[in-house]
């Protein structure tokens, strides 16, 4: 029952919050999820990161004066939601991990919807990324603007993107890999001059990388079962998951004292 409260912490990385806490009740439980399972949500977590850095594109645009590159981000970025919808049946809070595995299995008809989409998207990525390189307007509000350089990154603990654009080598990904990521391995995207062109510069970068890993995954997923039985009560014990989120590491900390109900969960997200 916890899944559903986790889930409503972030309407943008709802599937980060799902993903981390499954990931510790099963470490708790000795549960070991199917690779297939594993794979689908690294999937659908990918996808989420598309989504959650669209919407920031748009937001940070339109704090910019830029409304057009706004409206168009936002636009494209319907076409990831309704993927997802199309993969979990939901928009937003996704609802596909279970403990123990995922609900939803992703068919060849879902793989074509796939490529189709990311292949659209990874277009339009190309194109903004030109554009908040290029657009002279744009880079008198953003190049040498709100420069974080990388002690200073150390120093006030940015994460994720914020602090890769700063030249802070960090993602969970990489640093302790989880899930289908000892699988299918990322590269890490960094820029070393911190201000406000390298943070737009950084995500989209991400996001062509999260391109080629939803690609790969889709075409290379694991045969096996998607779930394996949960038990009831799960060992005593205390265990530490982290994911990379969208905006950087969430953190939890999950206590067991033996029962059916968590004695404790500490969560610490990026923001």
């Amino acid at each position: 029952q916890n899944l559903y409260l986790l889930e409503r912490i972030c309407g943008i990385c709802s599937h980060t919050h799902t993903s981390a806490y499954a990931q510790g009740a099963e470490k708790l439980a000795q549960v070991e999820v199917p690779p297939r399972a594993l794979a689908i949500r690294v999937l659908v977590a990918e996808l989420e990161r598309i989504h959650s850095h669209l919407l920031w594109l748009g937001v940070a645009a339109h704090e910019a004066g830029f409304d057009t590159l706004f409206m168009a981000s936002w636009r494209d970025r319907e076409t990831v939601m309704n993927l997802l919808e199309e993969l979990t049946g939901n928009r937003v809070n996704y609802s596909i991990s279970v403990l123990g595995g995922v609900k939803q299995d992703v068919g060849p008809e879902q793989v074509r919807s796939i490529h189709k989409s990311v292949g659209f998207l990874e277009e339009r990525i190309r194109y903004y990324l030109d554009v908040v390189s290029t657009d002279t307007l744009f880079l008198q509000r953003t190049r040498g603007i709100g420069v974080m350089t990388a002690e200073a990154a150390i120093r006030y603990g940015a994460l994720g993107p914020t602090a890769r654009a700063s030249g802070i080598p960090r993602d969970v990904r990489i640093d302790a890999p989880y899930g289908a990521y000892t699988r299918f391995p990322i590269s890490l995207t960094l820029d070393e001059r911190g201000d406000l062109e390298a943070k737009f510069a950084v995500r989209l970068k991400e996001l062509l990388v999260s391109c080629f890993t939803i690609r790969t995954i889709a075409d290379n997923l694991p045969p096996g079962e998607l779930s394996v039985r949960f038990p009831r009560r799960v060992p005593a014990g205390e265990t530490v998951s982290r994911v990379e989120a969208p905006r950087g590491e969430a953190f939890y900390f999950i206590k067991s004292a033996g029962g059916e109900t968590p004695e404790r969960i500490k969560i610490r997200t990026p923001s």
